[in-house]
């Protein structure tokens, strides 16, 4: 089964916590202080949002697959689509271990098409591969406040 994923940026996490509660009669089945996550069955969708991008709004969009044949079949769709992928592979995001590639869609949005293989404790050490893909940086980098790179995405 395949599951619709969207994550959105936000700037109070408790706030926006309420009101995704409230409109999806459910509480997250994941929340920390900077993230929390829906798994929502009707509709089919994982619902994400956190502090973590760059400003208020949609972050990405993504298709969640369950099995390691379901992101093959995936795969092989965002090379039907054309356009630069990103193949991060095995990676930590969102407080998730799992495998993933990214591709920007004809209007610049970031798809994310993963499949989810354990939980982790933190949000993320994923490495930047490429500048296009706007998520890649975002995932494991708050926004800056130094100069100084972090170690996730560094180098």
């Amino acid at each position: 089964m395949k599951r619709m994923h969207i994550h959105v940026a936000v700037e109070n996490i408790g706030r926006s916590v309420g009101f995704y509660s409230a409109l999806f009669a459910a509480k997250p089945a994941i929340l920390k202080d900077d993230y929390a996550k829906w798994m929502l069955d009707d509709p089919c969708v994982n619902f994400a949002i956190s502090t973590r991008g760059r400003q208020p709004g949609l972050d990405h969009l993504g298709i969640q697959v369950e099995s390691q044949d379901e992101l093959h079949d995936v795969y092989a769709r965002l090379r039907q689509a054309g356009g630069d992928i990103l193949e991060q592979g095995q990676t930590t995001c969102c407080y998730a271990k799992s495998e993933k590639s990214w591709i920007d869609d004809p209007a610049g949005i970031s798809w994310e098409t993963f499949h989810t293989t354990g939980e982790a404790t933190d949000y993320g050490t994923s490495v930047q591969r490429g500048a296009q893909i706007a998520h890649a940086k975002a995932c494991c980098v708050p926004e800056p406040k130094t100069d100084q790179a972090t170690a996730c995405c560094a180098g």
